[in-house]
C-alpha cells in the first residue's frame, strides 16, 4: 500500500480534464474528479497536506477490511482523500435512496454504510460528515444505480441524508477465531 508522502502534490490536469495526483518517481493518479466537481483552490498546485495524510490514514484502516485487491484498496483511498479535500460542496441528493432509520444515527468519517433503492443495496465510505447529510464514496466494484438511467461508478461520491444510512462497520470486521479441540 501507498505511503503518504510530503511530496506528493495535486493538480488540475486541462489535458485529462481531472485533479491529478503527482506521487514522485514518474508516478501520478488520476482521480475520478472532473473540473465541475470542484472547488475553484484545485486547479492550482496543492501540496498534499497534513490533513490529507491523516483522512489517508483514517480511509486507508477502514478500507483494509474491505474484499479488495491492494491496489484497488488504494485507489479508493486516494479517491476518498481527494473528494474529502477537493469536492464542491453539493445538496443531498437522499431521493435516490430509501430511508432506514429515524435520523439518530450521525456517522464519522470512514464509517462503512448501506444505502438501499429499488435496485438494491449499495456500500459507502462516509467522507465528510455534516449536520444531516454527509458526503459518502461507493465501495461497489460494480455500478450502483440510483434510478433508470444513473449510476455511481467505484469510488465516485454523493451527498446523503443520515436517515438513508445503515452502519455496516460491523460486517466487515476480522474477529479471531478460537479452535477448541
Amino acid at each position: 500500500m501507498l505511503k503518504p508522502n510530503d511530496k506528493w502534490t495535486w493538480y488540475y490536469d486541462d489535458g485529462e480534464g481531472y485533479l491529478m495526483l503527482d506521487l514522485g518517481q514518474d508516478m501520478v493518479f488520476k482521480t475520478n474528479l472532473s473540473r465541475k466537481l470542484i472547488v475553484d483552490c484545485a486547479e492550482g498546485v496543492n501540496e498534499f497536506s497534513v490533513d490529507d495524510a491523516s483522512a489517508f490514514q483514517t480511509y486507508k484502516e477502514q478500507v483494509s477490511m474491505l474484499p479488495l485487491t491492494q491496489p484497488r484498496q488504494a485507489e479508493l483511498v486516494l479517491y476518498c482523500v481527494a473528494a474529502k479535500r477537493f469536492h464542491k460542496p453539493v445538496q443531498p441528493k437522499s431521493w435516490f435512496f430509501d430511508s432506514q432509520s429515524d435520523g439518530s444515527y450521525v456517522p464519522e468519517e470512514g464509517d462503512l454504510v448501506s444505502l438501499t433503492n429499488s435496485y438494491g443495496d449499495s456500500h459507502f465510505i462516509v467522507l465528510d460528515v455534516g449536520e444531516n447529510a454527509s458526503l459518502c464514496a461507493s465501495i461497489n466494484l460494480d455500478e450502483c444505480a440510483l434510478n433508470g438511467s444513473k449510476t455511481l461508478k467505484f469510488g465516485e461520491a454523493i451527498k446523503v441524508m443520515h436517515d438513508r444510512m445503515l452502519c455496516i462497520n460491523h460486517q466487515f470486521l476480522v474477529q479471531p477465531i478460537a479452535m477448541v479441540g
